[in-house]
């Protein structure tokens, strides 16, 4: 059975977040997306990391773009894990998962990212089983302006119709809000609209259990994989 979600960085309960190992871990848990974070190297590769520097998920120090891809390697990212290529894990995941690739820009800090990461979507593949998100709005302007057949999201914070207007425009699908915002009204308005909501990010049961029974179309992200299925798997069976 294919459980409807996200897992965030993977299985980060599990294994090092953002790693091949906890990428792999997510798969065989049979969610149907895997989200991911991608920031570049100093000599323009895009990595799939959370943060803008290796601080707090390797053993290293300093900014991600302050590092070549060859000298990314020399740090530990978890039990022996290291920072790994967009092209590889979209690689992994190829026929298994979509991915939701959440470009960590902010405004011009990476040129070119957007160019970069379209450039491994088409080296892996993966063009119909990708989205492209992200909170900064100009690079998914850019990412459509590069690939006009691509998947994409944009991420907000709190829900707001003023996003509508520039979905529309960008032909974007998928829709990303903190889960603590999402009412009925704007699920169903997101709906009508043909919008793919995301409900980031819901870890607790109850909270899971609660929230299924209330959106059951909406889609979680999560870094509780097991409990989320558990969650998928009890409510289905309560239809049968």
């Amino acid at each position: 059975m294919t459980i409807p979600g996200l897992a965030h960085r993977g299985d980060p309960r599990k294994f090092p977040e953002n790693t091949l190992a906890s990428f792999r871990a997510a798969i065989e848990c049979s969610l149907s997306y895997l989200e991911l974070d991608v920031n570049l190297t100093k000599d323009g590769i895009p990595v799939v990391i959370h943060d803008p520097t290796i601080n707090r998920t390797t053993d290293g120090t300093g900014k991600v773009y302050d590092y070549t891809w060859e000298e990314l390697q020399q740090f530990d990212a978890g039990n022996g894990e290291r920072i790994p290529l967009l092209l590889d894990v979209l690689q992994l995941a190829k026929g298994r998962a979509i991915v939701d690739i959440e470009l960590k820009q902010n405004g011009d800090w990476y040129p070119g990212m957007e160019r970069a990461v379209w450039d491994a979507i088409k080296q892996s593949g993966m063009e119909e089983q990708v989205v492209v998100t992200s909170f900064d709005h100009y690079a998914i302007i850019r990412m459509r302006e590069l690939a006009p057949a691509i998947e994409l999201g944009l991420v907000i914070y709190g829900a707001t119709p003023s996003i509508f207007p520039l979905m529309e425009q960008l032909k974007a699908k998928y829709l990303a809000v903190k889960y603590i915002y999402l009412t009925e009204d704007y699920v169903q308005l997101c709906e009508s609209k043909g919008i793919q909501v995301i409900a980031w990010t819901i870890d607790d049961e109850t909270s899971m259990r609660a929230f299924r029974a209330r959106f059951p179309n909406v889609l979680v992200c999560t870094n509780e994989l097991e409990r989320w299925s558990r969650c998928v798997r009890d409510s289905s069976d309560s239809f049968e």
